[in-house]
């Protein structure tokens, strides 16, 4: 079942649930399919880009990545199983790929972020099968000898799980365009999180990311990028909450 947050399909899974039926799918199926981990921007974001939106519509597993749908899906009476934020599943999924034997592909992070982040999880795991990793040149969308590039990469890795760092809706975009093409059974977009495992940004302190202020943390350490996604976008997320609240329908895909 899936929750509506301003338009929005969230689904209703907790955690564990959500990494057992990825690594079911990977384990059991050779059908593509990917994974969106929404959070406020994403939502935001969504009310104005139909391509996106027709993306999150079709995606294999939709889950919240953060406290803020939390609060909206309570808030509005559908509350959701709890929070599945994109860098604690890719740490796990890394973890269960290494018992269960479930090649993994790295692509995209800044530069040199998916291999430190693959020798981080190997110290981890010995056993992990990380079959490749790749950093994409920026624009690389509009190469089509980087795309071929990436295409060939992927494939001849074969990897069960590939996770993809590239920012939304970038990733998001990239993985709709081309997820049937790889073949892999499981991509997911998980935003920044090579960079979080390799300890080159640094994620906050586990009582914020409790009380929702992961955000503020992000905030203070990267103001010039990141201030007017959160000063300016945070509020427009809760009128959009609220409009919901009064009946004031956002779009909604049927």
């Amino acid at each position: 079942m899936r929750v509506d947050i301003c338009g929005v399909g969230v689904d209703d899974y907790s955690f564990d649930e959500v990494v057992n039926r990825i690594v079911h799918h990977a384990l059991t199926s050779t059908t593509p399919e990917y994974v969106v981990t929404p959070n406020a921007h994403h939502i935001m974001m969504l009310q104005h880009d139909r391509l996106f939106r027709e993306i999150y519509h079709h995606s294999f597993l939709s889950v919240p990545d953060g406290v803020p749908l939390l609060w909206a899906a309570h808030f509005l009476g559908t509350p959701l199983n709890g929070r599945v934020n994109g860098t604690d599943l890719f740490e796990e999924l890394c973890a269960v790929a290494a018992q269960k034997g479930l090649r993994v592909f790295l692509l995209g992070g800044r530069p040199g972020a998916a291999d430190r982040a693959k020798a981080v999880l190997q110290a981890r795991h010995p056993s992990l099968d990380i079959v490749g990793t790749h950093c994409p040149p920026y624009g690389f969308e509009r190469d089509p000898d980087e795309l071929a590039l990436i295409q060939s990469k992927v494939r001849a890795g074969a990897p069960h799980l590939l996770f993809v760092g590239l920012g939304a809706p970038k990733q998001e975009k990239w993985m709709y365009a081309h997820y049937k093409a790889l073949g892999v059974p499981i991509s997911l977009g998980i935003g920044v999180s090579f960079e979080l495992v390799a300890d080159m940004v640094r994620r906050a302190p586990v009582p914020m990311q409790k009380l929702g202020m992961e955000w503020l943390f992000r905030l203070l350490m990267e103001p010039k990028r990141l201030w007017q996604r959160y000063i300016l976008g945070n509020p427009y997320f809760v009128w959009l909450v609220l409009r919901q609240r009064l009946g004031i329908s956002s779009f909604r895909l049927e």
